[in-house]
C-alpha cells in the first residue's frame, strides 16, 4: 500500500460519469467512487489511497468531451455524420465507373472528402427521412419531386457543333470492287465505269472551285454512274432471293445489323455491293447497344455499325439518341457470313470521334465451322492461335517424283497385257471382233471398283485386292500393235541365236514422263520456296507468321494432344511387346552390359563404350575377374547367401554372346567397369 504525500488541491478530481442520466449497468456491481467518502478535512495530512487497475485509472475531462458519447445525437445520426465528415459510405463501393472516377480524380486518384455544401447536401438527401422533410418544405408530392429530379439541371452538355475544315464533297462514285466475285459483266461497260476512278484523282485549283459551283444537275457527269446502276440492278434481280434464303439458313437469331428479310425487307433497299469504304451516307440511328455500339439505317439491307462500347456511352449519351438523323462515313465493308456487322462506319455529323476512348481491337466475327479459320483471322486482324512447331523444313526435304496418276496407269497397263495374253492363248475367242467393240461383262461401277477379299496361299489366308478396270479406259489397239512388234523382234533375235530382252514398254515410258513432270513441279516449288526465304532474310522479314508456331514448352506439361495415343479413349498403356518397349528393353540391357553392374546406371553411348574398350585393349588392360574362392571358405560362409544371389557373370567378358540383344545392328558385349571412367 502506497502512502501519497500530496496536498488536496493538486490531487486529481473525480471524473464525471460518462452518462449522467441513470441507466442500469450491464454488470451487477454499481460504480463506486475511487476514494472513500470523507469530509474535506480528512484529506489533509496523511491518507491512504486505493490502488487502481489500468482500465479503472481516471482520465482528464478533455478526453471525455472529445470521445465520450454526445447526449443529443442518436447512434444512427452519429454514424451518418461520421460518414458525411469522412466522405465515405458503405454504398459507395458500388458506384458507377464514372462517379468513382469523378470522386477519385479530384485529388490524383485518392479519395476526397465531401467539402462543398452542395455535395454534403446531396449526401444528406440519401437518407429517406431527410428527403421526406425536404419534400414537405418544398411543398411537393413524392411523384412531383421525382419528376423534377429527372429534369437534370446543368447535366446536359451543349449540343456538339461539327466544325468543317473544308466543304464536304459527296460524290456519286461506283465502287472500286465492282463487280462481285463470280458475276460476269460486259467488259467494255466495266472499263467505262472504271474511268471514273481515274477522273477522281485529277487535281483541281481551289481558287477556281467556287466560281464553277452550280446547282443544276443536267450537265453532271453521271453517265458512268448510271451504267453502274444498270449493272447493279441486274445483279440484285438475279441474287436477291438467294441472299434471303442464305440469311434464313445462317442467321436464325435476331441481332442488330442482321440482314433485313421478310416483312422488314422493302423494295429498293441497297445490297452490300452498292457501298464502298469512304462513302458518305445520310441515315437514322435505329438502335443503341451498350457493348456493341450504335446502328444506323442507311437505306441498305444491313444497318451500319458504329463501334462504341462501355464507358464511352457516358460521354456520348447526350449527343447520339435513337431516331436522330446523322451523316456517317463507311470505314469498312466485310463478308456478312463471317463478320457480325458487315458495314463499319463513323459519325461525321455530329462528330463524336474525340469522345471515343475504348476502341474495339477486332471486328466481331461469327464462330461457325469455317473451312478456313486462318483467313478470317487475318481478315479481322486477330493474332494467330499458337500451335506447336512441327519442325519440318520443306526446303530440305527430297524432291517428289511419284505422280498420283502413275498407279492408275499401272493398273491400265496390267489390264491391257492380261487381254493380250488371253488373245494369244485363245485367238478363236476374239476372231472377227474389233477391239473398239469390246464391252464390259457387267456394268462398271467406279465407286466399287476395288474389292478387298482373302485368298488361300500355302494353306494360309492372305489379303487379296481385286481392282476392276473398264475396257473403255484401255487403248487395246496400241497395246496389240506393241505386242506384235515385240513378238517380231523376239523371233528375229531367236533366228540370230540371241535372247531378246524387253526393257521398257509404251506405258512404262508414259509413267516415267508423268513422274518426271511431277519432279519438275516439285523442283520449281522448292526453288520458289528458297527464293522466298532468301528475299525474306535479305529484307529482315520473319520466315513464319509471327506467333503462329511456338516451342513445346509454351504449352507446359501434359497438354492434350489428339495425335498422342495416350489420349485415345481405349488406351491402356504401351504394350510390353511393342517396338517402342522392345527398343527400351534392348537399350537397358545394353547399358547394363556397358557398365558391368546391373544396379548402376550410366548414360554412355554405344560408340563411346566401344572406343573406350579399344583404348583399354590397346594399353593392355585386362578386365579383373572375381577370384575363385576355396571350397572350404564357401563351406564356412553357407549362412551368408548375399554372394550367391549376385550374378558374377555380368562382370566377365568371356560370356556366350549368342543370346545377347542386338543394338544398332551389332552385338553389345558386356564389359567390366575397370578403367572405363579413369579420365
Amino acid at each position: 500500500m502506497q502512502i501519497l504525500q500530496t496536498p488536496p488541491q493538486i490531487f486529481f478530481r473525480f471524473p464525471k460519469t460518462l452518462n449522467p442520466s441513470f441507466k442500469p449497468h450491464h454488470h451487477p456491481l454499481p460504480w463506486r467512487p475511487l476514494l472513500p467518502r470523507t469530509s474535506t478535512s480528512t484529506l489533509g495530512g496523511k491518507f491512504t489511497a486505493n490502488s487502481f487497475s489500468s482500465d479503472e485509472f481516471p482520465v482528464d475531462e478533455t478526453f471525455i468531451e472529445s470521445f465520450g458519447p454526445k447526449d443529443k445525437e442518436t447512434e444512427e445520426e452519429a454514424r451518418i455524420r461520421n460518414w458525411v465528415e469522412r466522405g465515405w459510405a458503405p454504398w459507395e463501393e458500388i458506384l458507377t465507373p464514372e462517379a468513382d472516377f469523378a470522386r477519385k480524380s479530384l485529388n490524383e486518384g485518392e479519395e476526397v472528402a465531401l467539402q462543398s455544401p452542395e455535395a454534403i447536401e446531396a449526401f444528406k438527401m440519401l437518407k429517406p427521412s431527410y428527403r421526406k422533410k425536404k419534400m414537405e418544405e418544398m411543398g411537393l408530392t413524392e411523384d412531383d419531386y421525382y419528376t423534377k429530379q429527372f429534369e437534370i439541371k446543368g447535366g446536359i452538355p451543349e449540343p456538339l457543333e461539327t466544325t468543317w475544315a473544308a466543304p464536304m464533297v459527296v460524290r456519286l462514285m461506283p465502287p472500286r470492287d465492282w463487280p462481285p466475285r463470280g458475276w460476269e459483266v460486259d467488259k467494255k461497260e466495266l472499263e467505262f465505269i472504271r474511268e471514273a476512278h481515274k477522273l477522281q484523282a485529277e487535281r483541281v485549283e481551289v481558287d477556281g472551285v467556287e466560281g464553277k459551283v452550280t446547282v443544276e444537275t443536267d450537265d453532271m457527269c453521271l453517265d458512268r454512274y448510271k451504267v453502274f446502276l444498270k449493272q447493279y440492278n441486274e445483279w440484285v434481280e438475279a441474287n436477291k432471293d438467294r441472299l434471303e434464303e442464305e440469311s434464313y439458313e445462317h442467321d436464325q437469331d435476331y441481332y442488330p445489323g442482321r440482314r433485313k428479310r421478310g416483312k422488314d425487307y422493302k423494295e429498293g433497299m441497297y445490297e452490300l455491293p452498292f457501298y464502298y469504304p469512304g462513302q458518305i451516307c445520310e441515315g437514322k440511328v435505329t438502335t443503341i447497344h451498350l457493348y456493341q455500339g450504335a446502328f444506323v439505317d442507311i437505306g441498305g439491307v444491313h444497318d451500319g455499325w458504329v463501334p462504341i462500347k462501355g464507358n464511352d456511352w457516358f460521354w456520348i449519351r447526350h449527343h447520339i439518341k435513337v431516331g436522330m438523323h446523322v451523316i456517317v462515313e463507311i470505314l469498312a465493308k466485310r463478308d456478312p457470313y463471317r463478320f457480325r456487322f458487315p458495314i463499319e462506319m463513323r459519325f461525321v455529323h455530329p462528330n463524336i470521334d474525340h469522345l471515343i476512348f475504348n476502341r474495339f481491337d477486332f471486328p466481331p466475327i461469327f464462330h461457325r465451322d469455317d473451312p478456313n479459320p486462318d483467313e478470317i483471322r487475318r481478315d479481322s486482324g486477330r493474332p494467330p492461335v499458337p500451335r506447336k512447331d512441327p519442325g519440318d523444313k520443306p526446303e530440305e526435304e527430297p524432291l517428289l517424283s511419284n505422280h498420283p496418276y502413275v498407279d492408275k496407269l499401272w493398273q491400265i497397263h496390267v489390264a491391257e497385257q492380261m487381254i493380250m495374253d488371253d488373245l494369244e492363248a485363245n485367238p478363236d475367242k476374239y476372231e472377227g471382233k474389233k477391239f473398239s467393240e469390246l464391252t464390259d461383262d457387267e456394268e462398271f461401277d467406279e465407286e466399287n471398283s476395288v474389292e478387298h477379299t482373302e485368298a488361300s496361299y500355302k494353306n494360309k489366308l492372305v489379303p487379296k485386292v481385286i481392282m476392276k478396270t473398264s475396257v473403255k479406259e484401255l487403248d487395246l489397239e496400241a497395246a496389240f500393235a506393241e505386242r506384235q512388234l515385240l513378238n517380231k523382234k523376239t523371233m528375229e533375235a531367236k533366228e540370230r541365236g540371241e535372247e531378246y530382252k524387253v526393257t521398257k514398254m509404251r506405258r512404262n515410258i508414259e509413267m516415267d514422263e508423268y513422274d518426271l513432270l511431277h519432279w519438275h513441279r516439285s523442283f520449281e516449288e522448292r526453288e520458289a520456296l528458297l527464293r522466298d526465304i532468301s528475299c525474306r532474310r535479305a529484307l529482315g522479314l520473319p520466315l513464319e507468321e509471327p506467333g503462329r508456331y511456338v516451342d513445346a514448352n509454351f504449352f507446359g506439361k501434359d497438354q492434350y494432344d489428339p495425335t498422342n495415343p495416350l489420349y485415345r479413349y481405349d488406351y491402356w498403356g504401351e504394350p510390353k511387346n511393342s517396338e517402342k518397349s522392345k527398343q527400351e528393353r534392348l537399350t537397358e540391357a545394353h547399358n547394363k552390359a556397358i557398365v558391368g553392374k546391373g544396379n548402376l546406371w550410366y548414360e554412355t553411348s554405344y560408340e563411346d563404350c566401344i572406343e573406350q574398350r579399344m583404348q583399354r585393349e590397346a594399353k593392355g588392360i585386362k578386365p579383373i575377374l572375381p577370384e575363385e574362392e576355396d571350397s572350404d571358405a564357401a563351406g564356412e560362409d553357407e549362412d551368408d547367401s548375399d554372394d550367391d544371389d549376385f550374378d558374377w557373370s555380368i562382370l566377365s567378358e568371356s560370356v556366350d554372346l549368342s543370346d545377347q540383344p542386338h543394338v544398332n545392328g551389332t552385338e553389345s558385349s558386356r564389359l567390366a567397369d575397370v578403367g572405363m571412367f579413369e579420365d
